[in-house]
């Protein structure tokens, strides 16, 4: 694998005076030579002037967060990182890297969750390239390898996790986004490792239910809320009744046969389960009448 490796330039400050003070040198010494009929003097110093010309296109502008791969015929010379003008041989190829941080937003992918149905997702990665040499060197496009190995993440991220579940202990697509987020970032970052690129962060941008069962689904969530809800009730009042008997018998506020307990209970649940307040009755004898 080719690694990156930084490349110390010479600063255009100090590479531009020279070679144009030089350049002016030589020229005029050549005309003074060519009008002394010293042509052999005078074409030594055109070639002094070519050459200063060709040394000229060796300048070249780093601009911050910014790297300039540098290549000989072909052959990996090293990466530059030094900002402003700067001066390198002018038969180096200079291909230009953003450092900065960017995103890339996936389009809304339809796909399977692990229970099988069918949803939109998409997600937004923040990434920057760390090492030029490995982005320039070791994938094609480093851009569009982000984006199909990005996309490829979200779908297979997608069919692992359910949209949505009222476990609070299992992970679900809607309910556990920063375990999600989590998990995605681990996955696109070990898939574009190779790419010399580092994913900063990953979450999800859009999770829907597929519209073609959007509205049963709707109908399944309420229905799976209310049973989850009524769940919970049923706890509570249980709990509720429990406490009653246990102060009651523990007080000697009452004594009650097993009878008048079952229908103590059953009364006490109605109460406390129903979806509409008790009306109350007032017993005006006992409570075996």
């Amino acid at each position: 694998m080719i690694r990156d490796k930084q490349l110390s330039t010479i600063p255009g400050l100090v590479a531009l005076p020279v070679l144009l003070g030089l350049l002016c040198f030589s020229g005029y010494t050549m005309v003074r030579a060519f009008a002394a009929s010293d042509v052999g003097f005078g074409f030594g110093w055109a070639f002094v002037a070519v050459v200063c010309v060709i040394c000229l296109g060796g300048l070249f502008v780093v601009n911050p967060n910014e790297g300039r791969v540098l290549q000989l015929f072909g052959d990996y010379v090293g990466t530059t990182r030094d900002e402003g003008l700067r001066w390198a041989n002018p038969f180096y190829s200079k291909r230009r890297v953003s450092l900065r941080i960017r995103n890339f937003e996936s389009g809304h992918l339809k796909v399977n969750d692990s229970d099988g149905n069918p949803i939109e997702i998409a997600a937004i990665v923040v990434w920057k390239v760390v090492d030029t040499a490995e982005a320039c060197f070791e994938v094609d496009d480093y851009e569009n390898y982000l984006k199909v190995q990005s996309e490829a993440a979200v779908r297979n991220l997608a069919t692992r996790y359910p949209y949505d579940t009222h476990d609070e202990q299992q992970v679900s697509l809607r309910g556990s986004t920063a375990a999600v987020a989590k998990d995605l970032k681990v996955e696109i970052h070990e898939r574009l490792a190779k790419a010399g690129v580092e994913v900063i962060e990953a979450r999800l941008s859009h999770l829907a239910y597929a519209p073609e069962i959007a509205a049963a689904m709707l109908q399944r969530q309420q229905a799976g809320a209310i049973i989850a809800a009524r769940q919970k009730i049923v706890e509570g009042a249980v709990g509720m009744v429990e406490m009653a008997l246990e102060r009651l018998s523990k007080d000697n506020v009452v004594h009650l046969d097993e009878d008048r307990k079952a229908a103590m209970v059953s009364n006490l649940l109605v109460v406390l389960c129903g979806e509409r307040a008790a009306q109350p009755v007032v017993n005006t004898g006992t409570i075996y009448q």
